[in-house]
């Protein structure tokens, strides 16, 4: 069965990033029509339709997996398409005929949250050392400085993805966007990193984080190998509320140094 689609306006949330990867100029160096739009806002468009389909219930205790593909350019449509498979959905997203991410939502059933510290709590460093090997080895802790998400902010998040779904703004719950966006800071705070690209994550929900919650992740990197000449890091991750509240759990993973950066040394 297919469900309905979820259509969006693209748009980059990263142009002044680090990350020169969604700078149309280096992307272009890379081979890209222009800038990418970060995957971790192509999740967010596709994180819509599960919740239409579900409903509260998935931002609590649902997973998801995602996978990108190929580049959601800004200002291009992304259409998130769904299909019943199983007991959960098969996910897609299509923009400029182009097959851009996959991924899957379901409800499993009752599974107990992680301890909150069977992850290490990281300290980001005061000064960053270059992304490398040893920078990024397996078993590395990796951590962030607390954010907390007002409801300016959230509001701010949901137009600009395009998020039409009214809980969020209603119950003031923060977005499963938004906390992938968290995965993303353990790298950005540890290491100094050339263009990088976040290439997937399996997320699985253990409760809602809500605006005023101080949010922190505790991480730590499970492999970091070499693939395609792409060298890639994985890291497990749980993100916490108040110090004290599994929000999520989550493994993200990413081409620290993509195989155009290695070439060109």
């Amino acid at each position: 069965m297919t469900l309905p689609a979820h259509s969006v306006r693209a748009f980059n949330l990263a142009a002044a990033s680090e990350n020169k990867i969604h700078d149309d100029t280096v992307a272009r160096r890379f081979g890209f029509r222009g800038a990418l739009v970060p995957g971790v806002e192509v999740f967010a468009y596709m994180a819509h339709v599960p919740v239409a389909h579900f409903g509260r219930a998935w931002l609590e205790q649902g997973e998801a997996e995602c996978r990108f593909l190929k580049p959601v350019y800004d200002g291009d449509i992304a259409h998130v398409s769904a299909t019943q498979e199983g007991d959960g959905l098969a996910l897609s997203v299509d923009s400029n005929g182009a097959r851009c991410a996959t991924g899957r939502a379901c409800m499993p059933g009752p599974r107990p949250a992680p301890a909150v510290d069977s992850l290490p709590a990281g300290v980001p460093p005061a000064e960053r050392p270059q992304a490398s090997e040893a920078s990024l080895c397996v078993g590395r802790a990796l951590g962030i400085a607390p954010l907390v998400i007002e409801r300016a902010a959230l509001a701010a998040y949901l137009d600009a993805i395009g998020e039409t779904e009214p809980l969020y703004r209603a119950d003031g719950i923060v977005h499963p966007g938004q906390i992938l966006r968290l995965a993303n800071q353990a790298l950005l705070q540890n290491v100094v990193l050339g263009p990088w690209i976040h290439v997937g994550s399996a997320l699985r929900f253990h409760g809602l984080a809500r605006i005023g919650d101080e949010l922190t992740l505790r991480a730590r990197i499970r492999s970091n190998a070499e693939s395609k000449g792409h060298a890639l890091v994985v890291f497990d991750a749980i993100v916490v509320a108040d110090g004290a509240r599994a929000v999520a759990a989550i493994t993200h993973t990413a081409i620290w140094r993509p195989r155009q950066v290695a070439q060109a040394h």
